[in-house]
C-alpha cells in the first residue's frame, strides 16, 4: 500500500469530519414521493446523478481547480479558484443544495488547516474563497495530500455515492447487505463517471440536471424529514 492510498481512504473515508451525512441532495424527497423504493430506482436515481451532475460539472470543475491549486499562490491560479469557487455555487439549483455545497466546503477547510496546513493557502482560501464550495476544498485538499486527479475524483464521486446509500439506510429503510450490493453495482457508473471528468472540456461542461433541481426544491417544504438536502 502507497502513502497515496492511504491519503485517498483517509479523505474519501465517511468520518472525515464534513457532515456529508447531514443531507441526501434531493434523495430524500425522491423516497418520499415514491421513485425510489427498490434497489433498482436507487441504482438508476444516483447513477443519473453521477453522469449528469457530478461527471459533467462538477468533477470537471474539481479536476481544474486541482491544476490552479497546485501553483498556488500564483496570481492567476488564484483568481482561476475564485471564478470556479463561484460556478460552482452559482450551479447549485437550490438554497439547500447551494447550503449543502458550502457548509461541507467551509468544514473540509476547517480541516485542511487542522490536518495539513499550509499557513499561505489558508489565508489564500479565507481572504478570497469564502464560502468555499465543497468541490473546490476537495480539489485543494486532494492537492495537498498529492493524489492524482483519478483519485480525487474517485473520493468524491465514491463519498458521493456511499452517502447516498447511507440515506436509503435510513429512510427506505434499506438494510447494510442491500446497500453494500447496490454499491457495487454502481461500480461501472463511478468508472464511467470519473473518465468522463477527466476528459470533459470546458465547451462541454453542464450542470442541467432539472429532475434532481426539482426534487431538491420539493424537499424544501417537505413536511416531515431526517436530512437537510
Amino acid at each position: 500500500m502507497t502513502a497515496g492510498t492511504v491519503a485517498l481512504l483517509q479523505l474519501a473515508s465517511p468520518a472525515l469530519p464534513i457532515g456529508g451525512y447531514s443531507y441526501s441532495s434531493g434523495l430524500e424527497w425522491g423516497i418520499e414521493s415514491g421513485a425510489v423504493r427498490t434497489e433498482a430506482a436507487a441504482r438508476e436515481w444516483i447513477a443519473d446523478a453521477l453522469a449528469l451532475a457530478l461527471a459533467s460539472f462538477e468533477g470537471p470543475l474539481m479536476r481544474d481547480a486541482m491544476r490552479a491549486a497546485r501553483v498556488l499562490p500564483d496570481a492567476a491560479a488564484l483568481e482561476a479558484l475564485v471564478r470556479l469557487n463561484a460556478e460552482a455555487s452559482a450551479a447549485r439549483e437550490t438554497a439547500e443544495l447551494r447550503l449543502e455545497s458550502e457548509q461541507m466546503g467551509f468544514s473540509l477547510g476547517r480541516w485542511l488547516a487542522a490536518v495539513c496546513p499550509d499557513a499561505e493557502g489558508d489565508a489564500l482560501i479565507a481572504a478570497r474563497l469564502s464560502p468555499l464550495s465543497l468541490p473546490v476544498a476537495w480539489a485543494i485538499a486532494a492537492t495537498r495530500l498529492e493524489l492524482s486527479e483519478r483519485d480525487a475524483l474517485l473520493g468524491l464521486f465514491w463519498t458521493f455515492a456511499e452517502n447516498q446509500a447511507m440515506v436509503l439506510m435510513k429512510a427506505v429503510p434499506m438494510g447494510q447487505v442491500a446497500a453494500q450490493r447496490l454499491l457495487r453495482a454502481l461500480t461501472p457508473d463511478l468508472v464511467a463517471a470519473v473518465d468522463r471528468a477527466l476528459a470533459l472540456g470546458r465547451e462541454d461542461w453542464s450542470s442541467a440536471a432539472p429532475g434532481l433541481a426539482i426534487a431538491s426544491a420539493r424537499h424544501e417544504t417537505q413536511y416531515s424529514r431526517l436530512f437537510r438536502s
